[in-house]
């Protein structure tokens, strides 16, 4: 299985080879409990030997970093933890590495084509559709609105694609109003 994406090295705190780490988890500590964080392909890359949660992000020392320079050196660097590290997710919820390879399609069964990405720009979730023959991707912004259902199992989501800037939505005869 994919290991999954639990954060990214944002570069060096202080002077003293600290690294201020951008955490993908919901509670950024969890880096801390994982300990041996690796990279996409499962070599090991950092092991947090202590760390404090600040606002979106962890400031932590790991053996492997003795110097800012050193810290600096990793900025960028995404960090992964094996799939069986994590707990498993409730129900109606899954991890967003889940998402990836899904087919989409309308409510009225319409192919979309699969999802290739999830991203989030700062103002929410949002999945990148690969149509696939070579179109251009779509992304959609991943709420229950647009994505009313994901069903893993059956390796598809159901999209509601919302209007497209400069899209209106259809007129809607109105019956005269009395004066």
């Amino acid at each position: 299985m994919k290991p999954i994406l639990v954060g990214r090295v944002a570069g060096a705190f202080g002077v003293r080879g600290e690294l201020r780490i951008t955490a993908y988890t919901e509670d950024p500590l969890a880096l801390l409990r994982y300990r041996a964080l690796t990279r996409e392909d499962g070599s090991a890359v950092l092991t947090l030997q202590t760390a404090r949660a600040v606002k979106g992000a962890v400031i932590g020392r790991a053996a492997e970093v003795a110097s800012k320079e050193a810290a600096d050196a990793l900025r960028g660097l995404r960090l992964y933890v094996p799939r069986e590290a994590l707990p498993p997710p409730e129900e109606d919820e899954f991890y967003l590495a889940d998402l990836i390879g899904l087919e989409a399609a309308t409510l009225e069964g319409a192919p979309l084509g699969r999802v290739k990405a999830v991203h989030n720009f700062g103002a929410g979730d949002v999945l990148e559709l690969d149509p696939g023959r070579g179109g251009p991707t779509r992304l959609v912004p991943f709420t229950r609105d647009v994505v009313p259902e994901v069903k893993l199992a059956e390796r598809r989501i159901v999209v509601v694609p919302p209007l497209e800037v400069g899209e209106r939505e259809p007129d809607v005869e109105q019956s005269p109003q009395p004066e």
